[in-house]
């Protein structure tokens, strides 16, 4: 009996190895690549469309865990009072998790968040950028891609804890594009 289960615990940790390596992505995008292409609805349900940005600003794209849980709330409100630098930079903010259309509503309604909240339900555009999921696999990783106007990826930053850190780091790499 205890071979037995022993058996069956190896086989399924095995089995949800593979599972997760087969749905998690092996590479992130680093500096020097192009931005993935992609389209996602908004937090007002509407569609939103990233090459219709491309050769006319910067952006920052970021994705994020949660909405509304403490370190996604600290980031995305150091983006609000920040704003404004970001817009002098000729910069888009675009906040991106798995969160629906209405959540993101919610949240951006509640923190007075000016900027675009993306809802990727399948996690295909997080994917698709390389974000790999953190501790254990269970959270959400949290990474910021700085975007030139040529669809140029110029800085990728990755903490999950430095939630704030996110924004500070993406207002130095766009003063330097200057």
């Amino acid at each position: 009996m205890k071979k037995g289960i022993l058996l069956f615990v190896i086989i399924a940790v095995v089995f949800a190895i593979y599972a997760f390596k087969q749905r998690n992505p092996t590479h992130t995008l680093v500096k020097g690549q192009s931005v993935v292409p992609f389209t996602l609805k908004d937090q007002n349900d509407s569609l939103f469309t990233i090459s219709d940005f491309i050769g006319k600003k910067n952006l920052v794209i970021y994705f994020y865990p949660k909405d509304d849980t403490p370190g996604c709330t600290k980031e995305a409100c150091k983006f609000r009072d920040e704003f404004e630098i970001f817009t002098e930079l000729d910069a888009i903010v675009i906040g991106i998790s798995a969160d629906s259309p209405e959540s993101h509503q919610k949240f951006a309604k509640k923190y007075n968040l000016p900027f675009t909240l993306l809802s990727d339900p399948e996690n295909q555009v997080r994917n698709s950028f390389g974000v790999k999921p953190e501790f254990l696999g269970i959270i959400p990783g949290r990474v910021t891609f700085i975007v030139d106007r040529t669809g140029t990826i110029q800085y990728v930053f990755n903490s999950l804890s430095k939630a704030e850190q996110h924004v500070e780091e993406a207002k130095k790499i766009l003063i330097s594009l200057k």
